[in-house]
């Protein structure tokens, strides 16, 4: 009987000693990882593999050895740890390649995380003073966890869970505050505002339609047949995406804004429903004395596992920054343009102010309610433009991307993507000093002609290859009503808005929230805007008539949807905006989109006034047509 004891005795310290090995090297590696910034070209796969190798070991190490582990005093917010680290891992690698089987990954092992309660206080009652610097640390282990899985969930829009996580956050944030008195958590605090603050913005609306492509809802029959037809001289695919946002005050998450959050989405597929269905993790025959499960079920590491949904292609790949130095966001575009494939398309997507040390509050325009009919034209009072001791400095041609009061080395201008030129490249800039990227003419005055073409050098008419196609906002937004509708810093950008979710974007424009539309009558405005859609597509895909930068990328099905979202921004703001104001409410492409769709055309404004009519807000609009 002894010796048998002693057996099992020694066989429990070799198990706890291998464990603790096999933790060791997994956490040496998972730093090595974790520092590694996130470029999706330039990323070392083998330290990836190797680190997951070991991560796959030490997972099936502890689901064979639970029990002797737990006799050697494995606590369960190890196990917890240990699933956390993997789920972060299967975020970074998501993040790296857009693949949605690596987030859905993340999931599931956030999941078993909360539902097994991994981090839960198991020392209350037991000499609290002495646990209570270990209870300090795991409560912070808990609250990144927290942190990270909303991030998840978030992206896969898993409403429900975001809710349920939100709750369970705030209780966590409040019982710290209480528990540790003597230590600050305003952190945590600022992070819980932070996802209160995002979730009330992006679920302003009722739309229940997903950002992401969905071929059910962007994919129109009347018009597929033309578009399968459609063939330029060249075509290319989008391969990859940068974005990138820096607004004082921005809407955000972590390092997730509410701008690349919107644009994340966009350019993604949207997977079937069976595809999201998750795995059963929880067998009933595993639970201890405390009702708690102790086995880890039936999750798994499943790297080689092919998760990808077969009837849809794979997503471009992204890399995302969070307020970049300018030459940081330049050595990015070098990273990627140079591992760029043949026939392939680069979008950069920057959003960011052109003014200094400003936001964009005092450049909203707002529409009074002295509009009362179709055929009145509105008063020029009722537009309040930008402050008069605010006037645009026409020497500021670039993005501003910097910390309040720094300048210089912080500027990004247009001229510093003219190398990048010699690939293709498709750019979306959503800032007030947009224009600054369009060619200048007119520049007459001989005195100063060699300081402005220096100071204007823009982006388009300079290219050295590759024509670049772009989509550039207002420089100043639009709104009915109240002028906080349009604050970029509480409402996200209304560009960037129209471009993820245009019939969002159109009712905030007017004015409705969706508290003030019937479901009835919003469904039916969803169905005019993919009709109207439907036939744009058929317009474009006339070769004759649409520029080759354009054309070639019309094939792309998510390029040829931001193209279409944006003439119905164009045309949305055209007719809403009073024409004697000029351009600045008006967003602008280069190279030039085909007259068909000009937003002053009778045939494009009979779109637009037909979606306003189900809405009822035609009086919002300064239609030519009766």
């Amino acid at each position: 009987m002894g010796d048998g004891s002693n057996n099992d005795s020694d066989d429990r310290v070799t198990v706890a000693r291998k464990f603790r090995l096999l933790v060791e090297k997994a956490d040496r590696k998972f730093v090595r990882v974790r520092d590694i910034p996130i470029n999706p070209n330039k990323f070392p796969n083998h330290y990836y593999r190797k680190v997951f190798k070991v991560y796959t070991q030490l997972w099936r190490f502890q689901q064979e050895n639970r029990a002797k582990l737990v006799e050697s005093g494995l606590q369960r917010w190890e196990i917890g740890e240990i699933a956390s680290r993997i789920g972060q891992l299967y975020f970074n690698q998501y993040m790296r390649s857009s693949e949605t089987r690596f987030l859905l990954e993340c999931y599931v092992f956030y999941e078993a995380i909360l539902n097994r309660a991994y981090f839960d206080d198991q020392s209350k009652g037991v000499m609290r003073s002495v646990m209570k610097k270990k209870d300090l640390s795991l409560k912070y282990k808990e609250l990144r966890f927290f942190a990270r899985y909303l991030v998840v969930a978030l992206i896969l829009n898993r409403v429900d869970t975001v809710k349920l996580l939100v709750e369970r956050f705030k209780a966590l944030v409040d019982d710290c505050k209480s528990t540790f008195k003597e230590t600050n958590f305003r952190e945590w605090k600022l992070v819980l505002q932070e996802i209160v603050r995002f979730l009330k913005v992006d679920t302003t609306f009722m739309d229940a339609k997903p950002l992401r492509y969905c071929a059910k809802f962007d994919t129109y029959p009347a018009s597929l047949s033309h578009v399968a037809r459609f063939h330029a001289k060249r075509m290319l695919k989008l391969n990859d995406a940068l974005l990138t946002s820096y607004h004082r005050n921005e809407v955000k998450f972590t390092e997730l804004t509410l701008d690349t959050f919107r644009m994340l989405q966009c350019l993604e597929w949207e997977p079937s429903g069976a595809f999201f269905q998750m795995r059963t993790t929880e067998p009933d025959n595993h639970v201890n004395s405390n009702g708690q499960t102790e086995a880890s079920g039936l999750i798994d590491i499943n790297l080689a596992m092919d998760m990808t949904d077969p009837t849809l292609p794979l997503n471009p790949r992204k890399a995302i920054l969070y307020r970049p130095t300018a030459t940081h966001l330049v050595s990015v575009i070098a990273t990627i343009c140079e591992e760029l494939p043949p026939d392939s398309v680069f979008l950069i997507y920057i959003s960011a102010s052109g003014k200094t040390g400003k936001t964009t509050t005092s450049h909203i325009q707002t529409v009074g309610a002295s509009r009362n009919s179709l055929n009145n034209k509105v008063d020029s009072q009722s537009f309040r433009g930008s402050d008069e001791g605010d006037s645009y400095d026409s020497g500021e041609d670039y993005l501003w991307l910097g910390p309040k009061g720094s300048a210089g080395s912080n500027n990004l201008y247009p001229g510093d993507l003219i190398p990048f030129t010699r690939r293709p490249l498709f750019v979306v800039v959503d800032s007030d000093n947009s224009h600054a990227f369009k060619a200048v003419t007119n520049l007459t005055d001989p005195t100063f002609s060699f300081i402005v073409v220096i100071i204007f050098q823009a982006l388009h008419g300079a290219e050295r290859g590759e024509t670049a196609a772009l989509l550039l906002s207002p420089r100043k937004p639009a709104f009915w009503g109240s002028s906080s509708a349009g604050d970029p810093s509480k409402n996200g950008s209304q560009f960037t808005l129209f471009l993820t979710a245009p019939l969002q974007a159109f009712c905030q424009l007017v004015g409705l929230s969706c508290l003030d539309i019937d479901k009835e009558i919003y469904s039916q405005a969803d169905e005019i805007l993919s009709s109207t859609f439907s036939e744009w597509e058929i317009k474009l895909c006339k070769p004759y008539s649409l520029d080759l930068v354009w054309a070639q990328v019309l094939p792309d099905p998510f390029l040829r949807r931001l193209i279409l979202r944006f003439i119905f921004c164009r045309s949305s703001l055209y007719l809403f905006c009073l024409r004697e104001d000029g351009e600045e409410y008006l967003p602008d492409c280069l190279p030039k989109l085909p007259d068909d769709v000009s937003p002053s055309s009778e045939y494009m404004q009979s779109n637009i006034l037909q979606l306003a009519e189900c809405l009822g807000v035609t009086n919002h609009f300064n239609f030519d047509i009766c």
